[in-house]
C-alpha cells in the first residue's frame, strides 16, 4: 500500500494536518494525488545531492507526466464530468513550470521535506490508535500471481522513466558533438587550425564520440532487459485472462465467481501504456540515429530488430486484450446463457482491455457465425439479422471502457435448395439440433500510434434451437460440453462426446439448484441421485455416459418411465422456480429414495411425514409420504399421488397440507400430516406460507355458498401390505365448508372425478350436476341445525361426513 493511500485512512485529526501541510504552494495536492506512485518511487535525495541535471530530468518527467494524465481525461469516457479536474490540472502544470524551471532543485528539496512530514504524522497517528494502518480487511486480498504484476508493472514504469531521462541526457550529449563536429569541419575548410590544436579538438570529439557510443550500448541494453520483462509480465496476464475465461465458463453454468474486468483492464492498459511509450522513445532513438551516425554505431543493426520485436509485443497483448465480456443470452423465453433461438433476439458484449483509442478514428467491429467453420458437413447455417457491425466507443458514460454491445440481434436459417430445411439435409451422422455447436466471432481492425492489427474472439459454443421444447435438451448440451471440452472452439465435441466422472457431474447438478434456488445439493441428496443414475456403490470415479445423462432411462426408473435423467431434473428445477422456491430452503427433503424413506420414517411417531420429488414425473412433481402403524406395531407408510404445475397454480403446497384429508372406512375424515420430518409440528413448519383465511359471517346476505379447493384421499382396505409403494390416489373433490347467507341455494356439490379445477360459469351453475334436483335448504330447519353449527365457523373447518349429508338431504321436503 503506498504512503498516499494510508494518508487517506487517516482520521479527521490527522487528515486536517495533512490538509494544513499542503495548504502552501509548494506542490499542489491534485498533483500529489494523481502522481503519488511515481512521487514516493523517485529518489529524491540523491536529486538533491548530484545536482541540477538529475533533479531537471525528474522536473520534466513530472511534467509529462501530468500531461500524460490531462491526456487521458481528455480521452476517457469522463471527459465532461471531469472538466473541473482537467483545469486544476493544466493549472498545477503551470504553476510548477513557472515556480521550478529555473531551480529544479528546489523541487526536489521540497517534495522531499513533504514526504518526511508525511510519513511523521503517518506514525503519529499509529502511535494514537496502536493499530496497523493497513488495508481494511474487507478488502479483497491479491495474490502472490498479482502482486507480481503489479510489482512488474511498477518496475517497468520506474525503468522507460529512467530511460526518457537518459534518452533526452543523449540528445544533449549528441547535440553537443553534432555541433563541435559541425563547426571543426566549417574551420577546416576556412581557417584550418594548427596541427596540435587540431589533434586536441580531433581527440575532444572522439571522446565526445566515445562517450556518446557508449550511451548508445547502455540504453540499447536497457531496452533488450526491459522487453525481457515485459515478456514475463505478458505472460503473467495471459495467465490472468486465461484463468478468467474459466471463471466465467463455470459462471455460465452456475457457479458463483467474481468476473468483472476492471483490475485485468487497469494491468493490460498500463501495460500497454508503457509498451507504446517504449515506441515512442525507440522512434526518437531512430531520429537521433538519423541525426548522427557513424561506423560502428550499434544503433544500425540492433534497433529495427527491438522496434519489430517491440511492435510484436504489443500486438500480441492487444489480441489477448479483446475477450468476451457477456456471452449470447436471451431474455426470453429462456435466461441461460449460450442456449439461442431463431427469430428470437438476444445480445453479446465484447470488450477491449486495453483503454488506448485514436481519437480520430472509429474502429468498427465486426461479428459473424460459423466464420472459420469448414468441416461442419451437416450443420445448419445462419444469418444475422439486423446489424452486424457496431462502433468501438469509449466516451459513453453508461458503459466502462472500450466496449461494444450487440444488442436484439436475432439469427435466421439459411434455406438450401435440395437439402430440405436449412442446411440440415440429408447428410449421414449429422447431429441432432440440440448437439449442433455453432460459434460467434468479433473482428475489430485496430490501430493506434503507428501500430495496426486486426483482433478477433470468440464466444463459447452456442446451442441454436428453434422450438421452445429443445431448451432443456439445449442446456443439458451446454452443461456437458463446459464440464468436459477442454477446447472452447471444438464444434464437433458431440460427434464422440467423452464420459463424466461422478464427481464431475454431481459437482455440476449442485451448481443448477443453487444458481436457480439459491441454495444447492447436499451430500445425501447427491447420494440419491448417483445411485439414481449408476445404481448402488456409486463413487467419485462412476462414470456417466452422454446418453446415460441426457437420454436413455435411469438404472432406478420405472419400467414405463422413458424419460431422461436430465429431463426429470430440469422439470424438478422449473417447479421449485414456480411454486416451492421458499418451501426447498427449508422444508422439503427433495431427493430421498424410496428405502431411504423408510428407514426414516419408521422410527418416527405417526404421522410423520416429509416432502420428496416424485420419480415418475417427467415435468417435475411433488409428493409426501407419512407413516402409520398397525395394530401390531409395525409401520405402513402411505404415499400421496405426486403434485404437478398443473395443481399446483391453484394451490399452494402448504394450503395442501393443511387441508388434505384422509377418508377411511367408518371413520371421520382426518388429516393424517401431523409432524414434518423429524418432529416439527405441521402447523409450525408451514404455518407461515398459509394463506389467510377470514372468519365466516352468517349476517352477510350472497346467493352462493363460498367454496374452496382442498385434496383429499381414500384410505387403502385393511388387506394393503405396510410397504406397499402405490402412492394414495387424489380424490378431486371441492369441499363447501362455509355458509355465508340465512337464506340460500345449495347447488353443485361438484363431487367432480375428472377436473378438480373446473370452475364453472353461472350459465353453467344454473344446472345440477347430479341426475336429481338437490332441494333447497333453509337455515332455520331444526335438523339442518343439529347437523351444522353455525357458531364459530371457519374457513378451515371440515366439512361433514357425506354420509350426514345424504340424511339431511333424505329429510329436506322437494
Amino acid at each position: 500500500m503506498s504512503q498516499w493511500q494510508r494518508i487517506q485512512m487517516l482520521d479527521k485529526v490527522h487528515m486536517d494536518q495533512i490538509d494544513l501541510l499542503y495548504s502552501e504552494d509548494t506542490l499542489p495536492m491534485e498533483v500529489r494525488q494523481y502522481l503519488a506512485y511515481w512521487i514516493e518511487e523517485q529518489n529524491w535525495n540523491q536529486a538533491i545531492e548530484l545536482g541540477p541535471s538529475q533533479a531537471s530530468c525528474l522536473f520534466h518527467t513530472m511534467l509529462s507526466s501530468l500531461d500524460d494524465q490531462i491526456g487521458r481525461l481528455a480521452l476517457g469516457e469522463e471527459n465532461n464530468a471531469n472538466m473541473l479536474l482537467k483545469h486544476n490540472l493544466r493549472r498545477s502544470k503551470l504553476h510548477l513550470s513557472s515556480k521550478y524551471q529555473e531551480h529544479p532543485q528546489e523541487l526536489a528539496i521540497a517534495i522531499e521535506a513533504l514526504l518526511r512530514q508525511e510519513k511523521a504524522i503517518l506514525s503519529e497517528a499509529f502511535s494514537a490508535s496502536q493499530a496497523s494502518v493497513d488495508s481494511p480487511c474487507d478488502s479483497p486480498v491479491p495474490t502472490s500471481h498479482q502482486h507480481k504484476i503489479e510489482e512488474r508493472l511498477m518496475e517497468m514504469h520506474r525503468t522507460v522513466q529512467s530511460l526518457k531521462c537518459s534518452i533526452e541526457q543523449h540528445d544533449d550529449l549528441q547535440d553537443n558533438f553534432d555541433f563541435s563536429f559541425r563547426t571543426h569541419n566549417y574551420l577546416e575548410k576556412t581557417c584550418p587550425a594548427s596541427e596540435p590544436i587540431r589533434s586536441k579538438t580531433i581527440q575532444n570529439l572522439q571522446s565526445m564520440l566515445n562517450k556518446l557510443n557508449h550511451f548508445r550500448q547502455e540504453m540499447l541494453s536497457q531496452i533488450h532487459e526491459l522487453l525481457g520483462r515485459s515478456a514475463t509480465l505478458r505472460d503473467l496476464l495471459l495467465e490472468e485472462v486465461l484463468q478468467w475465461q474459466v471463471r466465467q465458463r463455470l459462471v455460465c453454468i452456475g457457479e458463483k465467481y467474481d468476473t468483472s474486468l476492471g483490475r485485468l483492464e487497469e494491468w493490460f492498459t498500463k501495460n500497454a501504456e508503457i509498451l507504446f511509450q517504449l515506441l515512442h522513445l525507440l522512434m526518437m532513438l531512430k531520429g537521433m540515429y538519423d541525426k548522427v551516425t557513424y561506423h560502428t554505431d550499434p544503433l544500425k543493426d540492433q534497433l529495427p530488430l527491438l522496434v519489430k520485436r517491440l511492435q510484436e509485443q504489443i500486438i500480441c497483448l492487444l489480441k489477448s486484450a479483446f475477450v468476451v465480456e457477456v456471452q449470447p443470452k436471451m431474455q426470453v423465453p429462456n435466461k441461460r446463457p449460450l442456449v439461442l433461438r431463431t427469430s428470437h433476439k438476444f445480445s453479446v458484449r465484447a470488450r477491449l482491455l486495453v483503454k488506448l483509442l485514436d481519437r480520430n478514428k472509429s474502429p468498427e467491429v465486426k461479428i459473424d457465425i460459423d466464420r472459420d467453420a469448414t468441416d461442419l458437413t451437416g450443420f445448419r447455417r445462419f444469418n444475422i439479422l439486423t446489424s452486424s457491425t457496431k462502433t468501438l466507443m469509449i466516451h459513453d458514460p453508461q458503459k466502462q471502457g472500450l466496449v461494444c454491445d450487440f444488442k436484439y440481434i436475432t439469427l435466421k436459417e439459411q434455406k438450401i435448395s435440395g437439402t430440405g430445411k436449412g442446411n440440415k439435409g440429408i447428410s449421414e451422422g449429422s447431429l441432432p439440433v440440440t448437439e449442433e455447436l455453432h460459434i460467434i466471432t468479433f473482428t475489430l481492425d485496430y490501430s493506434y500510434r503507428g501500430i495496426e492489427c486486426q483482433l478477433q474472439t470468440s464466444t463459447l459454443p452456442v446451442v441454436i434451437i428453434s422450438n421452445a421444447n429443445q431448451i432443456s435438451s439445449a442446456w443439458a448440451s451446454i452443461l456437458w460440453f463446459i464440464m468436459l471440452s477442454r477446447d472452447t472452439k471444438d464444434q464437433l465435441f458431440f460427434s464422440k462426446p467423452p464420459a463424466a466422472t461422478w464427481a464431475q457431474l454431481s459437482t455440476v447438478l449442485s451448481w443448477q439448484f443453487s444458481a436457480a434456488t439459491e441454495q444447492g445439493l447436499d451430500k445425501h441428496q447427491l447420494k440419491m441421485l448417483g445411485e439414481k443414475l449408476c445404481g448402488p456403490g456409486v463413487n467419485s470415479q462412476s462414470t456417466i455416459t452422454w446418453d446415460q445423462f441426457s437420454k436413455g432411462a435411469t438404472a432406478s426408473s420405472p419400467e414405463d418411465n422413458n424419460f431422461s435423467f436430465w429431463t426429470w431434473i430440469d422439470g424438478i428445477l422449473l417447479l421449485i422456480q414456480e411454486h416451492l422456491l421458499q418451501l426447498w430452503k427449508k422444508l422439503i427433503m427433495g431427493f430421498v429414495s424410496r428405502k431411504h424413506e423408510k428407514h426414516l420414517l419408521k422410527r418416527k411417531i405417526a404421522g410423520t411425514f416429509l416432502i420428496r420429488f416424485s420419480e415418475s414425473t417427467s415435468s417435475g412433481g411433488i409428493t409426501f409420504t407419512w407413516v402409520d402403524f398397525n395394530s401390531d406395531g409395525s409401520p405402513k407408510f402411505n404415499s400421496v399421488e405426486p403434485y404437478t404445475k398443473k395443481e399446483l397454480q391453484f394451490l399452494s403446497l402448504p394450503d395442501i397440507i393443511r387441508d388434505y384429508q384422509l377418508f377411511a372406512i367408518e371413520a371421520i375424515p382426518e388429516n393424517p400430516l401431523l409432524y414434518l420430518y423429524p418432529d416439527t409440528p405441521r402447523d409450525e413448519a408451514f404455518g407461515s406460507y398459509y394463506e389467510e383465511r377470514q372468519k365466516v359471517s352468517t349476517t352477510e346476505q350472497r346467493e352462493y355458498l363460498n367454496r374452496r379447493l382442498i385434496r383429499v384421499s381414500t384410505q387403502p382396505g385393511e388387506t394393503q401390505m405396510s410397504d406397499v409403494n402405490e402412492p394414495l390416489p387424489i380424490s378431486k373433490e371441492l369441499v363447501t365448508d362455509e355458509l355465508q347467507n340465512t337464506e340460500h341455494t345449495m347447488k353443485n356439490f361438484l363431487l367432480d372425478k375428472e377436473d378438480p379445477f373446473l370452475f364453472q360459469s353461472n350459465e353453467e351453475q344454473q344446472e345440477p350436476s347430479s341426475p336429481f334436483d338437490i332441494p333447497q335448504l333453509r337455515v332455520d330447519d331444526p335438523d339442518f341445525q343439529c347437523l351444522l353449527n353455525l357458531e364459530g365457523t371457519y374457513y378451515d373447518t371440515p366439512g361433514n361426513d357425506i354420509d350426514d349429508l345424504l340424511i339431511l338431504y333424505s329429510k329436506v321436503e322437494v
